[in-house]
C-alpha cells in the first residue's frame, strides 16, 4: 500500500511540475529545444517511474523506522535553512555548514566533516565563478 501512497503523491507531483513547465514564458529569441525542454522530460521521467510504483507495487513493503524519518526530516529542514542562508552568509560559509552539517547528520565526524565540507564548497566555488564564469552570493555578512 505505501507504494501506492507515494506513487500517487509523486505522480500528482509529477503533473504539477508538467503544468507549470509548461506555463514558461519563453521569449522570442531561444536555442531550439527552449527552456521547457528539461523540465517536461523531468515531469515525464517522474510519471513514468509513478506509474510503475502503482501497477507494480511491492507485495510486502516495510515502513522506515522512526531514526530514519527524522533524519529525513532533519535533512529536509538544513536544505530548507541552507536555501534561506545562500544569500546572507553567501555560497562558501552557507555551503561549508550545509555539508558539514549533513555529513554530521549521516554519522560523519565533526573533525573529517567541516574541513571536507569547507574544501568541497571551495572547490564549487572556484569551479562556477572562475571556470564557468556564473556568479555565486559573497554574502552580506562578508560585503556582498
Amino acid at each position: 500500500m505505501t507504494d501506492r501512497i507515494v506513487g500517487a503523491l509523486l505522480w500528482g507531483l509529477a503533473l504539477w511540475y508538467g503544468l507549470e513547465a509548461v506555463r514558461l514564458k519563453v521569449g522570442f529569441v531561444t536555442d531550439p529545444v527552449g527552456p521547457k525542454a528539461f523540465p517536461l522530460l523531468l515531469a515525464g521521467l517522474l510519471a513514468l517511474t509513478s506509474t510503475y510504483l502503482l501497477a507494480r507495487p511491492d507485495p510486502e513493503p516495510a515502513w522506515p523506522e522512526a531514526a530514519v524519518w527524522l533524519n529525513a526530516g532533519l535533512a529536509l529542514g538544513s536544505l530548507v535553512g541552507y536555501a534561506y542562508l545562500l544569500v546572507p552568509l553567501g555560497f562558501i560559509l552557507a555551503t561549508t555548514l550545509e555539508v558539514g552539517f549533513l555529513g554530521l547528520l549521516f554519522g560523519g565526524r565533526a573533525r573529517a566533516s567541516f574541513p571536507a565540507a569547507l574544501a568541497l564548497s571551495l572547490g564549487l566555488y572556484a569551479l562556477f565563478v572562475w571556470a564557468l564564469g556564473i556568479p555565486l552570493p559573497v554574502g552580506r555578512v562578508f560585503g556582498g
